[in-house]
């Protein structure tokens, strides 16, 4: 009988939500299962009182834009104001509004209530709302912001510098999960390295962890073992970001889905055991064997030996091929006794280059860099 092709892996799970539906798909596909929910989230439990305020607020005069952030918050907030008897007044206002949403599932929660967005952008990261509205002058503008689970406070002060009145709608606040006790288990589980991977589907279970580890005292472990051999599987790049701080690499697959994220872990995982084949730009193919700290690589079946630093960086561009890695989190993966700055990592990717050809690796402008991999 052929192995399932998790067989043999340990994953952690950090969701709540969804939790049981991500589990059997690891399950099925042979993996062990470590489930800490990292949050406590009941999108249903909300503040009526604080939310119906917010309504009347917004209802109270004209919206010029409306920013909606997440699905099921957009969602639960036209259920509450048709509880209230306020869904036909709120659609009206908003439906004359400029509607921008942050991505394919706030998109669904507008047209199901029969409103068009104008625009969103490709990446589902709210920055690129926020690049979007960068330069254009806001002034007397009255912007709603439907807030997710954190609070939007900084994006709310980045409008009003743009000289807009903004209104934000706080639907449901993400809280840190009841019974901590798996989360704790999880930590150490990461920081002994006794885990093939962890899943995250959303940013605040990112946040959690790293606020469990570092009250256990093993932050640095924890983004140790992440930077090393532990996966970091994200269900999308907003997600994926609240790792950039911390310079652990991660993977996401390319449409933000619970599915496609396991599918993806059914091919990282197997190939990081049998060594990872990946086709260059150019024809050239590049093959990692053994263990990367060695810092040797089969280049078109030569071998290639690298030193530490453009190891370090090789090992963090290659955790998400074609995907941006930025400066910070490449510096973050040098070695101890490296320089401390961006010049050392400009450093570590022309000794990368020099070594696997000047094209290998792409200098994305503002943003880091990526491996080259062919289309």
């Amino acid at each position: 009988m052929t192995d399932l092709p998790l067989s043999g892996f340990r994953i952690g799970v950090t969701a709540t939500r969804k939790a049981d539906e991500q589990i059997t798909l690891l399950e099925r596909r042979g993996a062990t299962v470590e489930w800490a929910p990292a949050l406590s989230i009941d999108p249903n439990r909300v503040d009526a009182e604080q939310l119906r305020a917010a309504t009347e607020s917004v209802l109270a005069d004209k919206v010029d834009m409306f920013l909606a952030t997440t699905g099921i918050g957009t969602r639960a907030w036209f259920d509450a104001a048709e509880s209230w008897g306020l869904l036909a007044p709120l659609l009206e206002v908003l439906g004359r509004a400029e509607i921008l949403a942050r991505g394919p599932k706030s998109v669904g929660a507008l047209r199901a209530r029969g409103l068009r967005e104008l625009w969103a952008p490709a990446s589902e990261e709210f920055d690129d709302v926020l690049e979007h509205l960068r330069g254009r002058d806001l002034t007397g503008k009255r912007i709603v912001v439907q807030e997710h689970g954190q609070s939007l406070s900084m994006v709310a002060h980045a409008l009003r510098r743009q000289g807009a009145e903004v209104v934000t709608v706080t639907v449901y606040r993400v809280e840190q999960a009841a019974d901590l006790e798996p989360m704790f288990r999880l930590v150490e589980l990461v920081a002994d390295g006794e885990l093939d991977a962890v899943t995250f589907t959303s940013a605040p279970a990112v946040a959690a962890l790293m606020q469990a580890a570092s009250s256990v005292g093993r932050r640095d472990d924890v983004v140790s073992a992440f930077q090393a051999d532990v996966v970091a599987a994200c269900v999308g790049p907003v997600t994926a970001a609240a790792f950039e701080m911390w310079g652990v690499p991660t993977i996401f697959p390319d449409r933000s889905r619970l599915v496609a994220m396991v599918k993806q872990l059914e091919v990282e995982l197997p190939s990081r055991r049998a060594g990872l084949t990946i086709e260059l730009v150019g024809g050239h193919q590049l093959l990692l064997h053994g263990d990367p700290d060695t810092g040797t690589v089969l280049l078109d079946g030569v071998e290639v030996r690298l030193s530490a630093a453009p190891a370090a960086v090789l090992q963090a561009l290659v955790a998400n091929p074609g995907n941006v890695v930025s400066r910070r989190a490449l510096l973050a993966m040098l070695p101890s006794g490296t320089a401390g700055s961006e010049h050392a990592v400009e450093m570590a990717v022309a000794r990368l280059r020099s070594a696997l050809g000047t094209k290998a690796v792409q200098t994305v402008v503002k943003r880091g860099y990526r491996l080259a991999v062919a289309p």
